[in-house]
């Protein structure tokens, strides 16, 4: 008998998800939560394609931010962190749209697509609010085209942010895709139904 996985393999990816997300771990934006949010929109029913993805970067921005507090003693959580919860909401609303295409490769070029869209959106609103105040952010075409190519002094350029954005959302949006499939898939029938015997014909009574 086939092993269902349910629920069991959301827990798992829950788990990693946080797991990618801890300090040190992987490397700058090299985490499962893109295809994370991604899959739940096109596998998990209702309400839960939201509270799951979005509940668990909730809960992982908490202990982050106490982890922080306690080791470095500065206050992680900031409000411009709202935009990341607003692109999240937009990788499952995008995966919504692949829900009656849940094969491999449209999946696999959808998480790809949701990477590129969530490195975007952020990068376009750490240039727009420029909450650090960085210099290189100017207000022109030049500072946006800084904020997705290089990125300010003294941190590495962030295209290699958006290299591990989209490495990241294709390995485990294929990782991801693959197992859910293979634990909604009907279970193939190994027991045929016997034919049914045919009924003996009764001997018709001879005329006198």
């Amino acid at each position: 008998m086939k092993f269902n996985g349910q629920w069991l393999l959301p827990v798992v990816f829950v788990l990693l998800a946080a797991f990618t997300r801890w300090p040190e771990v992987f490397p700058p934006n090299f985490s499962a939560f893109y295809a994370l949010a991604f899959c739940a929109g096109a596998f998990f029913p209702g309400k839960v394609a939201w509270w799951v993805p979005l509940g668990t970067l909730l809960a992982t921005d908490i202990a982050l931010n106490i982890y922080y507090r306690v080791t470095l003693g500065i206050d992680s959580f900031q409000w411009y962190q709202l935009v990341n919860y607003a692109a999240f909401a937009g990788l499952i609303l995008l995966g919504r749209g692949f829900k009656s295409h849940r094969t491999l490769l449209p999946l696999l070029g959808g998480g790809l697509l949701g990477a590129c869209l969530f490195y975007f959106l952020t990068n376009t609103a750490a240039w727009l609010f420029n909450p650090f105040l960085n210099p290189e952010y100017t207000r022109d075409l030049a500072g946006w085209f800084r904020a997705l190519t290089q990125g300010t002094a003294g941190h590495p350029p962030t295209w290699e942010f958006f290299r591990n954005t989209l490495l990241s959302g294709g390995l485990f949006t294929g990782l991801f895709a693959a197992a859910l499939q293979w634990s909604t898939a009907p279970e193939p029938r190994t027991d045929e139904e016997p034919e049914a015997e045919p009924k003996p014909v009764e001997a018709e009574p001879e005329s006198a």
